[in-house]
């Protein structure tokens, strides 16, 4: 597929966990979660220890039931929170590689319960960092949002805080080890909870679709490059980047008829939710000047390199002849057309 200079949607390069040395043990936050699960599944197929770390006992059973016939001992269930620091120390003894995808998530949730939002997302998250140092853990991935982008929502507030948390860690991580640094997503397709998921069951139910806004736009990211994301930047980096897959946008009216796969539909709009913005955006206007592009992926450099120990400094000269991008990204900028959005998916196997 074609992308543009600044967004598009693109099969990337292989990317496996064989990138990660071979028989590591890897925990997993979040782990029921739709990314979560989805790592936790391509890490066990690469022959890996996986310690799936999840508060909901019922999502652990059924995760368990439906892999241990295949991964045997390499499936570790840690049911924990991210909120008992204490738990997450246990469950990182031994473990090389973290991906933190633990996370309260929906928008409109969050605005009413905004407390508890900062305790899994903002609490949590430095507990995980706590926790990974304590435990000597290599490399921690945080996986963030584009809502974490010049953020109008609890939960886009929390991601950004989640972010800045993970890359001021490798500044106190002292004589350790520890590495940490982040992705940012954009809407994954067919997540749990997603817009595809609420229309799907709307076309089914033969109601009309409930639509935000008719001029909404929206990054998107199958699963499958939200993992391969997820392992490429566990494989690649420093300690304090952000990395970013470049993605393509479209407005929510062509993925509504895309997914209709030429039926008719009726639709109603209902306007915001508290939260909610229009557009949404992947790097901002003050990270752009110091994000490289990298084949196709996106890397925001954090403005606090100074800060980092020599060793760390020295390393980042990989990126210094990297084209830098120097515009933001927004999604309602070079938008994709109906047909490419109903060939990617097709191509993810989410359309017959």
């Amino acid at each position: 597929m074609i992308f543009s200079e600044h967004t598009g949607f693109y099969s990337p390069p292989n990317v496996h966990s064989k990138m990660i040395s071979p028989n590591t043990r890897i925990l997993v936050t979040g782990a029921c979660g739709s990314v979560g699960t989805a790592l936790v599944l391509r890490l066990l197929n690469d022959g890996h220890t996986v310690c799936a770390f999840d508060q909901n006992e019922d999502g652990l059973f059924k995760l368990d039931q439906e892999l241990r016939s295949s991964a045997g001992d390499r499936l570790k269930s840690f049911l924990g929170n991210v909120r008992d620091e204490e738990r997450l120390r246990r469950a990182m003894e031994g473990v090389k590689i973290v991906f933190h995808c633990a996370a309260l998530k929906h928008v409109y949730i969050s605005e009413y319960n905004p407390f508890e939002v900062m305790q899994t997302n903002i609490v949590g998250t430095n507990n995980v960092v706590n926790a990974a140092i304590a435990a000597n853990v290599e490399s921690v991935v945080l996986t963030s949002s584009d809502k974490a982008v010049n953020p109008t929502s609890t939960m886009g507030a929390s991601k950004l805080l989640g972010e800045r948390l993970f890359i001021a860690a490798n500044h106190y991580s002292g004589s350790h080890k520890t590495r940490f640094s982040c992705v940012r997503f954009g809407n994954v397709l067919n997540s749990n909870g997603s817009v595809m998921q609420i229309f799907r069951r709307q076309f089914e139910n033969n109601t009309p679709l409930t639509i935000t806004s008719t001029g909404m736009t929206r990054f998107f990211i199958t699963m499958e490059q939200a993992v391969d994301l997820c392992l490429h930047t566990a494989a690649e980096m420093i300690g304090g980047e952000i990395f970013v897959m470049s993605m393509g946008s479209c407005n929510i009216m062509t993925l509504a008829a895309a997914l209709s796969e030429g039926r008719p539909f009726e639709h109603i709009e209902v306007g915001h939710k508290p939260g909610e913005k229009l557009y949404e955006e992947l790097v901002t206007e003050s990270e752009a000047p110091r994000t490289v592009r990298n084949g196709n992926t996106y890397v925001v450099l954090p403005d606090t390199v100074d800060m980092m120990p020599m060793e760390m400094r020295q390393k980042y000269s990989k990126y210094e002849e990297l084209p830098f991008l120097r515009v933001p990204l927004r999604s309602d900028e070079d938008l994709l057309p109906t047909t490419e959005v109903e060939a990617i998916l097709r191509s993810a196997g989410l359309l017959r």
